[in-house]
């Protein structure tokens, strides 16, 4: 019998509907998938819907991943700012690419791209955070002065983007002790965690040390 492919799985995922995951039962559905070449390694770019956001969530595949355990994985959440413009007022695309490049060395490995800008409160807001923080404040206090927790982020929609791919564990490349809970809370079993620290610049090393002080990222590391 042949190996499942990711082909395989999008035939199969074209009239799922099930009970979901997480409290608001979220519940996704493979949509499409093809080969992506990229400067970072081979790879295969998988479309996700969900019931939930209307988003359109992506994961980069890398190597055999369907039925594996001790998947390498890293979530990354949409920075337009970072990823896309260079912003220097966080380290996002330094974390994106040197995900991409350490994925694509690997046997197998995934980078989920979940669509949660601004740790979940969305581009607009993210902007008035920023003018908060040009005004003197931090990333958390400026989150909570907007009337947000200082991460809004649900990581159902990855657990179950997990679930599609069949992958059985995990070894999450994160700093961040909540996308360890999230996913372990959501029934996904992590096998151990990969550190994910990259070096601080000028512009984000205030932004880094809230990360640590506050919100408990695990950055000890770098000093």
């Amino acid at each position: 019998m042949e190996p499942m492919t990711l082909l395989d799985l999008v035939e199969a995922d074209k009239n799922h509907e099930c009970d979901g995951v997480g409290k608001d039962h979220i519940c996704v559905k493979i949509a499409a998938a093809a080969a992506l070449p990229s400067r970072f390694g081979d790879f295969q770019v998988v479309g996700f819907t969900n019931n939930k956001d209307g988003k359109d969530h992506a994961a980069f595949v890398h190597g055999d991943v369907i039925g594996q355990e001790d998947v390498p994985i890293r979530m990354h959440s949409e920075c337009l700012t970072g990823d896309a413009i260079g912003s220097l007022r966080c380290d996002c695309r330094d974390q994106l690419e040197a995900a991409l490049i350490a994925l694509g060395q690997m046997e197998r490995g995934i980078l989920l791209y979940l669509r949660q800008e601004g740790r979940g409160i969305g581009l607009t807001n993210k902007i008035r955070a920023y003018q908060l923080q040009d005004q003197g404040l931090d990333t958390v206090e400026a989150n909570q002065a907007l009337g947000f927790r200082d991460d809004e982020r649900d990581y159902s929609v990855a657990a179950h983007m997990l679930y599609s791919l069949r992958v059985k564990s995990v070894a999450l490349m994160t700093n961040n002790p909540n996308k360890l809970k999230g996913l372990e809370n959501l029934g996904i079993k992590v096998t151990r965690r990969i550190p994910h620290i990259m070096k601080p610049t000028e512009f984000n090393r205030a932004y880094l040390k809230t990360k640590q002080t506050k919100s408990g990222h695990m950055l000890a590391e770098q000093g």
